[in-house]
């Protein structure tokens, strides 16, 4: 686990700026503590300070994840957005498409958005923006690039591919969606039992411990 490069960190804030354009700076900036990014396994986490601290103490072999994962480098160092970036990305997103729910279902199985499915989009929309894609009741889906302009989406034919598909809450690496609530994910190695892989969970409880405030609870996370 380490920081980011500068080059990294450039990659990776020119994919976020995509979809949430100069609100990057919030993820860092909030109210409710200090938020960092750090790489491990080639992976981009989003860690509070607290979380951080505590995974100092977990050797780099035996710490699966933390924080939660925002997406990986490739091997030619392009950042690869993750669909667990979702409901920290969607709060602060400048685009947005929305879907009719008869075609929620087609996208969530992978597939591009049609005109014929389109609900709504924000206007002066650019092609190739990219964008947060809701139900028409403002559930979070998914990430789009706009195939078609706002100006062009109105006149295409109702077969034209007018958002493409990038991810959705349907797909994901196992190893991502098993932490997405912040909290340390580590390999105790043997002699756990049936506890391959373990959470500690760091929200504190009228029973902290007195030394560190924290009240560690274990869970299986299978």
């Amino acid at each position: 686990m380490r920081p980011l490069t500068e080059e990294e960190t450039r990659t990776m804030f020119q994919k976020l700026a995509k979809y949430i354009g100069e609100n990057i700076q919030l993820l860092v900036d909030r109210p409710d503590g200090t938020y960092c990014f750090r790489l491990h396994n080639e992976r981009v986490y989003y860690v509070s300070e607290k979380i951080l601290k505590l995974a100092t103490n977990i050797s780099g072999d035996k710490l699966v994840s933390l924080g939660t994962c925002f997406g990986k480098f490739t091997k030619t160092q392009k950042f690869r957005l993750h669909i667990t970036a979702l409901d920290y990305l969607a709060p602060y997103a400048k685009y947005k498409v929305w879907v009719k729910p008869g075609a929620e279902q087609s996208f969530l199985y992978g597939n591009h958005i049609l005109k014929s499915g389109l609900g709504r989009i924000t206007e002066n929309t650019a092609q190739y923006q990219g964008l947060v894609v809701y139900s028409m009741a403002d559930v979070p889906l998914g990430f789009g690039v706009a195939a078609k302009s706002t100006q062009e989406c109105r006149k295409v034919d109702p077969l034209a591919i007018v958002v493409f598909h990038q991810a959705d809450i349907g797909d994901g690496d196992s190893r991502d969606w098993k932490n997405t609530s912040g909290a340390l994910t580590f390999s105790p190695g043997r002699g756990m039992g049936r506890y391959p892989t373990q959470v500690l969970e760091t929200q504190s409880t009228q029973n902290d411990n007195p030394r560190t405030g924290i009240d560690p609870k274990w869970r299986d996370a299978g």
